[in-house]
């Protein structure tokens, strides 16, 4: 999820969507299960298992995406250097071998969250906003996640692609980018009052399903 969204921006429509979801953003960030994760202290199979979800939220989303490409707001947003979904199956297929597409068995929170994105694949701004989501968080705080997941696990970061963007180039430049198409998205106030809810909303379903992986730490304790 996006760390610094609106960092150094002047104020405009994505100050205003990272300030008003910003209480959704924060329960969202506060998982026992990411923090447990990162220190290490989970078995890699808690690394699959989360992967797994997330796989299955891109491979909705991304061809929710190229369906709308001609659409005048979806087209500045539809960037393949963004795309997650190659990157995610590669990590799987390492750590898990070729029958990984085996292990894709969605949690309820996954599920959930999938149907909400597929009720939004024809509406462009609400699609928007949860790209904004997934994609602005990958380029910032996920990028503090995969070294944190080196050092925990003594992986060599190429195992970890699922946050590595080798085409985006300055992933600081590329966001500040990224937030001014935002202000520049011809959205009316109704409009944009939508894209802060379905934001708020796609948090609220980013916590679900961090729960719904917490529900499993028990077992997966080193």
């Amino acid at each position: 999820m996006d760390d610094d969204a609106g960092a150094g921006a002047p104020e405009g429509f994505a100050a205003r969507l990272r300030r008003e979801t910003a209480q959704a953003h924060g329960s969202a960030e506060r998982s026992p299960f990411m923090d447990e994760l990162l220190a290490g202290q989970l078995a890699p199979q808690a690394l699959t298992t989360f992967l797994a979800q997330v796989h299955q939220l891109y491979a909705v989303l991304e061809p929710a995406v190229d369906a709308l490409r001609d659409d005048v707001v979806v087209a500045s947003f539809a960037d393949d250097d963004l795309r997650r979904l190659p990157a995610v199956s590669a990590d799987l297929r390492e750590h898990l071998g070729e029958d990984w597409r085996e292990h894709l068995v969605p949690l309820p929170a996954t599920r959930r969250y999938a149907e909400r994105l597929r009720e939004v694949s024809a509406w462009p701004a609400g699609l928007v906003a949860h790209h904004y989501l997934r994609y602005l968080g990958d380029l910032s705080g996920g990028q503090v996640v995969r070294r944190l997941l080196a050092r925990a696990y003594d992986w060599p970061e190429e195992q970890l692609r699922s946050w590595h963007f080798p085409a985006v180039g300055s992933p600081k430049r590329y966001r500040d980018g990224y937030r001014a198409r935002l202000d520049a998205a011809p959205w009316d106030e109704p409009e944009r009052r939508r894209v802060v809810a379905e934001a708020a909303l796609g948090y609220r379903l980013n916590e679900d399903l961090f729960a719904d992986l917490g529900a499993h730490l028990p077992r997966w304790r080193r």
